[in-house]
């Protein structure tokens, strides 16, 4: 692909997503990143920036562009306080708000990236942040650390950047883990987990609800599957247990029409897991 493109344009999209410069986020100390000058891009440059050696970014570099790639195609200047307020009336002094900011794709570009990081998620090495029946999306990395010039040997920085929900993203979390110990080596093993736990937090915090329209997962025998639960309110107990059959029915209440069901039918449940039903004549 860094072929195909060749070094003035790649580096010129790299640029566009902001890598190189700081990023202008209120707090001091930013770096800007070390990229390969058009004029020193070789064969060999060409090739290790293709896939991310040879060249240095930071974290809130990282989580702007993936931003600007998954929001519409737009790229913001990042920031961190939302608002300025007086401390006795508790006024506001001065607001902060996104800029304009500039686009560097097109907005169907952009709806590609979402379907390709959301299948990273559903079927390929970020499926440790998949959460069933939300849309996740997200890129594993495992980069190779730097030691007087040359790259270390099993020193590793194992990263995962996700965000939710993947047709409409409002979080993106990056989490980063510097040579953990006593691990299998891969940012998919390491640190898509505990991102998925943060999303799950989101989740209960602010409350998303539950989609079926998703990527299914694909699973491996080692893994737990989930099924999609059929929906029985309205059937007979009889007829409800044909539908879940394979699951573990649970009753209570009287009569023989399901009122209520739990979990939620039409969306993906643990395979052989639980189902209450509330009965009522």
């Amino acid at each position: 692909m860094g072929q195909k493109l060749g070094a003035e344009r790649l580096l010129n999209y790299i640029q566009s997503f902001g890598f190189g410069k700081k990023t202008g986020v209120d707090l001091n100390g930013e770096a800007s990143g070390i990229l390969f000058s058009l004029d020193k891009m070789g064969p060999v440059e060409l090739a290790t920036t293709s896939f991310g050696q040879g060249i240095s970014v930071t974290p809130i570099q990282q989580v702007r562009a993936v931003s600007a790639a998954i929001n519409g195609g737009i790229l913001h200047t990042p920031y961190i306080v939302s608002k300025m307020t007086e401390p006795e009336t508790n006024s506001v002094i001065k607001l902060f708000k996104p800029d304009e900011g500039v686009r560097v794709i097109s907005e169907d570009t952009s709806k590609m990236v979402r379907y390709a990081l959301e299948s990273v998620v559903a079927n390929g090495s970020g499926k440790n942040a998949y959460i069933e029946n939300y849309r996740i999306g997200g890129k594993t990395g495992t980069a190779q650390k730097v030691k007087d010039g040359a790259y270390m040997v099993g020193n590793y920085i194992l990263s995962f950047m996700g965000f939710m929900p993947a047709d409409d993203p409002e979080i993106v979390v990056y989490v980063a883990i510097d040579n953990p110990k006593g691990v299998t080596q891969y940012g998919g093993v390491v640190s898509a987990p505990i991102a998925k736990n943060v999303f799950k937090t989101a989740i209960s915090l602010y409350g998303y609800p539950k989609t079926n329209e998703g990527m299914p997962r694909e699973y491996t025998w080692l893994d737990q599957k989930y099924v999609m639960l059929p929906n029985v309110v309205g059937l007979s107990l009889q007829e409800a247990k044909k539908q879940l059959k394979g699951f573990q029915v649970l009753t209570s209440g009287e009569g023989d029409k399901v009122l209520y069901q739990s979990p939620e039918g039409n969306y993906y449940a643990l395979e052989g897991g639980q189902v209450s039903l509330l009965l009522s004549n």
